[in-house]
């Protein structure tokens, strides 16, 4: 009976290895966004999120072993003595209720600092660096549209698309708005997700620590072109900022009101390289969409769009070339 009992656990261990180590080999670190924060945003969640998990682990891992323990000693065979009258235990009794108390309090004063120092619309660590620096935090407005991201800097008076540059060490503050449906903004390694909704105005901050190139892209369903609704991320120095800003002012093509009525058309961004840029932006742009939103305005998608991409996308590089879009 004891060696079929070793065998069945040394089974079971070797499988158990053998499923871990499957699992993660499809694992790339990489890839793993989340667990690379670079922004004072993004670390302070990955800080807490770390307190969270080492926290439960302190539960779940002796209530592991502790369950393994009494099904070994009070199995069939075991040495676990047999107490057919037992009923009760203070000494459980306070463990099994006062430890899951304990941490339930815990994790809810764990949550509200974290709630606070990364809310959206006020995070007190950007607050923070803000105060630190003491320089006017830089602002950007976010316009969603089916499929693209405007990001208009309303300081600057420019606008790019699906390309976000901002100075590494400068707080960051945004406004963000949809022209159709709801998508999420996110920058995994540098600040979390927020909803960017049509008609509304939503606000999100980030400050990038080290310079490089950062992933963002719309996590939540949007239709036909959502597979491509990226948009790179560049941190760069202040001097270097400010070279980019300067050599997008001097872009001939301006955004005026009309001219978003026509970039806001559903548009798959596939296959091109370069997204427009815009050297002057008409002021008060992120205003007009939201109030246009509201009253009602809507960029139809067309039928054939949904119907046959392929198709379309070669209409739609035609179009193009006729500055339809």
């Amino acid at each position: 009976m004891k060696n079929s009992w070793k065998k069945v656990r040394h089974g079971a261990t070797l499988l158990a290895v053998g499923a871990l180590g499957l699992f993660l080999s499809g694992c790339s670190a990489r890839g793993i966004y989340l667990m690379h924060p670079e922004g004072a945003i993004s670390k302070t969640s990955f800080h807490y999120f770390l307190l969270d998990v080492g926290i439960m682990l302190l539960i779940i891992v002796p209530t592991t072993l502790l369950a393994i323990w009494a099904t070994m000693r009070y199995r069939k065979g075991g040495h676990g003595a047999y107490q057919p009258q037992w009923s009760h235990s203070t000494a459980i009794e306070i463990v099994v209720w006062g430890i899951p108390l304990i941490t339930v309090g815990v994790l809810s004063y764990l949550s509200v600092k974290a709630i606070y120092a990364v809310n959206p619309y006020n995070p007190e660590v950007i607050a923070k660096a803000e105060k630190k620096a003491g320089s006017t935090p830089l602002e950007v407005d976010v316009i969603a549209t089916d499929w693209r991201w405007l990001f208009v800097y309303p300081q600057q008076h420019i606008a790019t698309t699906n390309q976000l540059v901002v100075p590494r060490g400068i707080p960051v503050r945004f406004r963000l708005t949809s022209t159709s449906v709801v998508n999420d903004f996110i920058i995994p390694q540098l600040v979390g997700m927020i909803d960017v909704m049509p008609g509304m105005r939503t606000k999100q901050a980030l400050i990038a620590d080290h310079r490089g190139n950062y992933l963002g892209f719309s996590a939540d369903y949007s239709g036909a072109g959502l597979s491509w609704m990226h948009f790179n991320t560049h941190v760069v120095g202040k001097r270097k900022f400010q070279a980019w800003v300067s050599s997008i002012q001097k872009t001939p093509q301006s955004l005026s009101y009309k001219g978003f009525n026509r970039f806001a058309r559903p548009y798959i961004p596939v296959g091109q390289k370069t997204q427009p840029i815009f050297g002057h932006v008409k002021p008060g742009l992120f205003d007009f969409v939201v109030r246009e939103v509201m009253r009602g305005k809507t960029w139809n998608t067309p039928m054939n769009m949904t119907e046959n991409m392929v198709a379309y996308l070669k209409k739609q590089s035609k179009l193009q070339k006729e500055g339809y879009y």
